[in-house]
């Protein structure tokens, strides 16, 4: 599907959700008028394809687009901003936003903070190196001896220093930061998830590296965070979701994104 079908399929739901004769619930904590409600959502804008930022500074990716619907869905207005990660569920808890969709992964850890919606991505890891290096991550003595840079604070991280509890990787505050210092040889490897470090490889520092070994499945999945107790919103999101499912617009905005092969991931 070209990005203009999902802009208009996108755009088609906006208007039916800010046309139609039944007012939304008043759930969130932001107006716009009395009828029209306004969703707060934070994102993180730097981790594509799942949300990135353009030159002009507005917010698109992955996450962008299945916010948005979900948004239609329950008949609001979005309001989608950029949050760094390291902040992202302090800003939540403090009440800046309603809700995060930022391919954020379901953890105990984070669960103890937020109520997670229904998953809407699987997501697995990958190791990243050289074109020509030997590195095999099948062999923990290639791990351990590696400089391996990661974005601190996410599943990838966390699972590598849990895994091997000796390796100590070099955090970075983004995942853009984290390439930067592989491509500029100033690491061996990125752990990452799997579609980021795809797009990454698509670009002009990343042409001369490779994914390494197998792909990591560890039960990872996305979900959307709201703040604990806000019970009526999650359920909101969650019927959102079945809802997208059920209609085909969840399956078209992951072809747009990942192609059609992600479809039934």
């Amino acid at each position: 599907m070209k990005r203009t079908a999902l802009v208009a399929l996108i755009s088609t739901l906006l208007l039916t959700a800010c046309g139609g004769d039944k007012p939304a619930d008043n759930t969130t904590t932001t107006s716009t008028n009395n009828t029209t409600q306004t969703l707060r959502i934070a994102t993180e804008g730097a981790y594509a394809p799942f949300n990135y930022t353009n030159n002009d500074g507005s917010l698109a990716g992955f996450d962008v687009d299945i916010a948005n619907v979900l948004c239609a869905k329950m008949a609001v207005t979005c309001e989608i901003n950029a949050q760094d990660w390291d902040g992202i569920i302090p800003a939540l808890k403090t009440g800046k936003f309603d809700a995060i969709v930022s391919a954020m992964s379901v953890t105990p850890e984070r669960s103890e903070q937020v109520s997670f919606s229904e998953p809407y991505f699987v997501n697995t890891l990958v190791f990243v190196a050289k074109n020509d290096s030997s590195f095999d991550p099948a062999n923990a003595d290639n791990i351990k001896s590696a400089k391996i840079s990661a974005q601190g604070s996410t599943i990838s991280s966390q699972w590598l220093t849990q895994t091997y509890p000796d390796v100590k990787p070099t955090l970075h505050s983004t995942l853009d930061n984290a390439f930067m210092d592989l491509g500029n040889n100033r690491s061996d490897v990125v752990i990452s998830d799997k579609l980021p470090a795809m797009t990454w490889l698509g670009s002009e520092l990343g042409k001369d590296f490779a994914v390494k070994g197998d792909e990591i499945d560890i039960n990872d999945n996305f979900a959307i965070a709201v703040d604990k107790g806000n019970d009526e919103l999650l359920a909101k999101f969650n019927q959102a979701l079945a809802d997208i499912k059920a209609d085909g617009t969840y399956d078209k905005i992951v072809i747009e994104h990942f192609g059609k092969s992600m479809v039934s991931k």
